[in-house]
């Protein structure tokens, strides 16, 4: 009998040939690990933003890393998000969500430099206010 080929999964799924023996208890402990995981990332963001052991200017950098990595950790252990050939959607529609929100942030950002960089000098609109 040839084994069944192994996909890539993420935790907490079920086994290729839907053994559901201890389904149950290895779910609970999937859960589990992620909590511990994310209760971590959380712990060192508090931790990183409020101390004066690091570098100043790359705490801002740090705290980025660690919340690309509190997102992998959510799609993974909480969200079961694989590269497996049963979750192309679910990795087609995410792409698209980051696509949606980098446009989003980026227009913003656009937009935002684009009006500080024509607003008025607060002298002058001070001074205009005041003739009026």
């Amino acid at each position: 009998m040839m084994e069944p080929t192994r996909h890539d999964r993420a935790p907490g799924d079920e086994t290729i040939s839907g053994e559901r023996g201890g389904e149950t208890l290895s779910g609970l402990l999937t859960y589990i690990v992620g909590l511990a995981l994310a209760t971590l990332l959380t712990a060192t963001s508090f931790w990183a933003a409020s101390t004066s052991a690091l570098w100043a200017p790359g705490v801002p950098i740090g705290l980025a890393v660690l919340a690309v990595a509190q997102m992998g950790v959510h799609l993974v252990f909480f969200l079961h998000l694989s590269t497996g050939p049963d979750n192309t959607n679910n990795v087609l529609a995410l792409a698209f969500g980051v696509l949606i929100v980098a446009l989003v942030v980026a227009g913003s950002l656009w937009i935002m430099a684009n009006l500080d960089a024509n607003m008025m000098p607060t002298g002058a609109l001070m001074n205009m206010q005041m003739q009026h």
